[in-house]
């Protein structure tokens, strides 16, 4: 086994990092959040349901926005990064925003100087779901468009990425300084299959991004306890990818696993992915061999 069949996947990779803005606008420091209250959601989808103006200026109605519950539990604070805030109470998103209204004790009041001061942002298309918060001195409003969990259908997964790796080893590419011959084309092995969707399940279910396991498990052993004897083996894995297709363009955009998917010395494939239930984070892993 050669050690560059072991690379990790590289950052870019990662469909995390482009969920949110790194920073949200510094918010001021207040007193704990009080009770949350529904008013105020109810008066801004009204408020999109019948807008009249904006701005000075005629405004067309918007869907109403989902009230959840998870988006009136965090605690905004001056620095508040709403991503990871919104994570750990069980909601990734896509985008967040947060608007603070002070000196309002009443939901009328606070949907007024919402009104005068964000109309642009309450009636904004890029946002689907809202929550309130009530603190000492004002409001918050948490506006925000949540993470789409749509996963990949299981049956045809092996065939997809079957067809996208022999569509990039037809014709010869460059991995990185190295450059590849056509290679050809792979055939699935359900042993392979086995091997990889046991490791991207194990991947899933501790969150632990590596070709070795925590017991010390490489990708051999694997295919060993799943029935391959092999005489040459390699690994590609990725994390965050909602499509095999665009597991496999990660992959070939990586001068080690584009290596391996290029590698005329492979002969088999198997693929298989897992979801971390807590997140929704999707685990990818490759096993070619010969």
């Amino acid at each position: 086994m050669h050690p560059s069949r072991f690379r990790l996947a590289t950052p870019v990779l990662s469909l995390m990092a482009a969920l949110l803005p790194a920073a949200v606008r510094a918010l001021p420091a207040h007193a704990p959040q009080a009770r949350h209250a529904p008013g105020l959601a109810t008066l801004i989808n009204a408020y999109r349901a019948a807008p009249g103006t904006c701005a000075g200026m005629p405004a067309t109605p918007v869907p109403p926005l989902a009230v959840e519950p998870a988006l009136s539990q965090i605690h905004i604070a001056t620095g508040t990064f709403l991503e990871p805030a919104l994570e750990r109470a069980g909601y990734p998103v896509e985008h967040a925003e947060a608007l603070f209204v002070s000196g309002a004790s009443e939901p009328a009041e606070a949907m007024q100087a919402l009104r005068d001061k964000y109309c642009t942002r309450l009636l904004g298309d890029g946002i689907s779901a809202v929550g309130t918060i009530r603190v000492a001195d004002g409001w918050h409003v948490v506006l925000a468009r949540p993470e789409k969990r749509e996963l990949p259908q299981a049956d045809g997964i092996g065939e997809e990425t079957l067809a996208a790796v022999n569509a990039a080893r037809a014709a010869p590419r460059k991995c990185g300084d190295e450059q590849f011959g056509a290679a050809p084309p792979l055939r699935l092995n359900r042993a392979l299959d086995a091997a990889a969707l046991s490791h991207s399940q194990y991947m899933a279910q501790v969150r632990y991004f590596n070709h070795q396991q925590k017991n010390g498990s490489v990708v051999g052993d694997r295919a060993l306890r799943a029935g391959y004897r092999w005489r040459t083996i390699g690994e590609n894995i990725a994390s965050g990818q909602r499509t095999a297709q665009e597991a496999v363009e990660g992959w070939l955009d990586s001068p080690g696993h584009c290596a391996n998917i290029m590698n005329a010395a492979f002969v088999e494939m198997g693929v298989g992915y897992a979801v971390n239930p807590a997140r929704g984070t999707l685990y990818w892993t490759q096993v070619l061999a010969r």
